[in-house]
């Protein structure tokens, strides 16, 4: 099926803005992303805000309804509630819907301020009772979770992390209480240093440096949060104009038509294992290692293959998957389900778009068993054999340092994800 398949009755103007859109610069090299409360807490794969803005921008006027069915770390509803609009953010994973909600709730820079100094003194207070404290994590924890957290925090480090949750669990407001706990997720999972044995969780799998000294939890709390607060209380949104749910973009919890915009980056096919970074917090907010395992499998693009959609998928489509199941059968199979899997999501996102309303879906391609998955190409098809009319896709070359992870320059030595994510690419679609 042609991808510039377009409807007689579409507007030209949006259609054109769409094109307009899609044709100018979409890589935003030079600009910076660490405005707002965009870098609250890290998360990999983000995708620069000024894409979001763009969209939202050029195709919605305020008031009307922005969504992001897999919104990651909530950069796009962030934007789109900063323009004015009502901003709607939907993900399965529960530290994203942690940053989310925690960095679109403005709050009351004294109040937060008074509570935060409160939370660091009551930690401070409870690190002179080191047994007590070994004591409740043993008693919370189970022992896969408490074996994990010995292989990756040195003891003195666990002691201050259960003195931090102790304190935050006091906290009386349910606002300043998800502040703290991101703060309290943000001094582990980080770019640099961090209170873990980890290096660089934000970038890449978890390697365990032996020699590193891990920095004060507690010390590092007292910095964060002054710096979360002052961003929070200058943020700027309306109260009520975001609105988070956790939930399956591949069953989304909105009525039909009732969406003006789509904007969202999904996960890579083969590309990146959020949980893998995650559970160096969430296991300290309650969430066992065994319930991690069973959510990563859910996750769309999750190399879980037990329960593969049914479905069909385009003949060109189904012939990119054949080429890779004939090299690997069981990364074909992955590949399957990933397409499935996106073309419920693309299903959805048609449902809920009003009549001649706009979706752009950032991705890039993959590599499978040293063969190149279109991935842009492939959903541009799925989208218009499900009868979106795709409007135009363009590339945009990646700032990896930012995106995703430090490239190695040494061409031998890439592995595959490397070898991949040179570039993205931006699907503009239109409901007819």
């Amino acid at each position: 099926m042609a991808l510039a398949k377009l409807a007689c009755d579409m507007l030209p103007e949006r259609r054109e803005a769409l094109a307009k859109l899609l044709s100018g610069d979409l890589e935003f090299h030079s600009a910076s992303s660490g405005y707002a409360s965009h870098s609250l807490h890290a998360f990999a794969a983000k995708f620069p805000p000024q894409i979001p803005r763009a969209f939202v921008e050029a195709l919605t006027v305020p008031g009307e309804v922005v969504l992001d069915p897999m919104m990651g770390s909530g950069t796009a509803v962030l934007e789109a509630g900063l323009l004015g609009r009502q901003a709607v953010g939907v993900d399965i994973d529960p530290l994203a819907i942690k940053i989310g909600t925690v960095k679109t709730t403005p709050i009351d820079e004294e109040s937060a301020s008074c509570a935060a100094a409160a939370v660091v003194g009551r930690s401070e207070a409870n690190l002179a009772e080191v047994g007590s404290l070994e004591a409740e994590r043993r008693s919370r924890f189970d022992a896969a979770t408490c074996k994990f957290q010995d292989y990756w925090f040195l003891p003195s480090t666990q002691h201050e992390l259960m003195a931090l949750l102790l304190s935050i669990e006091g906290v009386e407001s349910d606002d300043l209480r998800e502040l703290f706990e991101l703060v309290f997720s943000s001094i582990i999972v980080t770019k640099s240093g961090g209170v873990s044995r980890a290096r660089d969780l934000a970038h890449s799998r978890p390697h365990r440096v032996l020699d590193k000294t891990p920095r004060n939890a507690v010390e590092q709390f007292r910095v964060r949060v002054a710096k979360a607060i002052s961003t929070l209380a200058t943020l700027g949104l309306k109260a009520g104009s975001v609105r988070i749910y956790q939930a399956d973009a591949r069953a989304l919890p909105l009525a039909d038509c009732s969406v003006d915009l789509v904007i969202t980056s999904p996960p890579y096919a083969n590309a990146i294992d959020y949980v893998r970074a995650h559970k160096f917090s969430l296991v300290w907010m309650g969430v066992r290692v065994d319930e991690l395992t069973r959510l990563r499998a859910s996750y769309l693009g999750s190399e879980n293959c037990s329960a593969v959609p049914a479905g069909a998928l385009p003949s060109s489509v189904r012939e990119v998957v054949e080429k890779v199941s004939e090299r690997d059968p069981r990364k074909g199979k992955i590949l399957m389900k990933y397409l499935l899997e996106m073309a419920m999501v693309l299903r959805e996102i048609q449902r809920v778009l009003r009549r001649e309303r706009c979706a752009g879906v950032v991705v890039g391609p993959s590599t499978m068993r040293g063969i190149m998955v279109p991935t842009h190409r492939l959903l541009a098809e799925i989208a218009a054999e499900l009868g979106l009319h795709v409007v135009g896709v363009a590339a945009r070359k990646l700032d990896r340092d930012r995106r995703m992870m430090p490239f190695r320059r040494d061409q031998l030595s890439m592995n595959g994800i490397e070898q991949r994510m040179h570039e993205e690419f931006v699907i503009g679609l239109m409901k007819g």
